[in-house]
């Protein structure tokens, strides 16, 4: 059996003990805050993905469906009022996207900033070196 000697036995004490030890702290800091940075961005691409993917499939069938309604009331109105009522189908498209557009702005600016998370934490660390001891 061998006996290991104890870690602190082999640490050299005084400055140089203190300047391994914060070096040590220090990159361990660093790996975590890395660690978390990278998962912050496979989230936030995977985010981005899924809402790409969503609006696209969800842009094409909502243009399907309102080019249908469009030659639908354009059909029914044909022999009365076709320029009336293609005329109000586009004001209606108008005012529809005007107000998607507005709260596609109001969503942005409400949504947090990327990597809040990683930042918080290292804003964090340097209040916690700059603070005396």
């Amino acid at each position: 059996m061998s006996v290991r000697p104890s870690i602190a036995a082999h640490e050299p004490r005084g400055l140089l003990g203190a300047l391994h030890s914060m070096g040590q702290t220090l990159t361990e800091i660093l790996q975590t805050r890395g660690a978390l940075f990278a998962v912050e961005l496979r989230e936030e691409i995977e985010r981005r993905k899924r809402m790409l993917a969503l609006a696209a499939l969800g842009f094409a069938f909502l243009h399907t469906a309102l080019l249908l309604v469009t030659l639908l009331v354009a059909v029914v109105f044909w022999d009365t009022h076709r320029v009336a009522a293609i005329v109000a189908m586009t004001a209606l498209y108008l005012g529809c996207g005007a107000v998607a557009l507005r709260q596609l702005t109001a969503e942005a600016e409400a949504s947090p900033a990327p990597f809040a998370a990683t930042l918080g934490e290292l804003d964090q660390d340097l209040a916690s070196l700059r603070a005396p001891a």
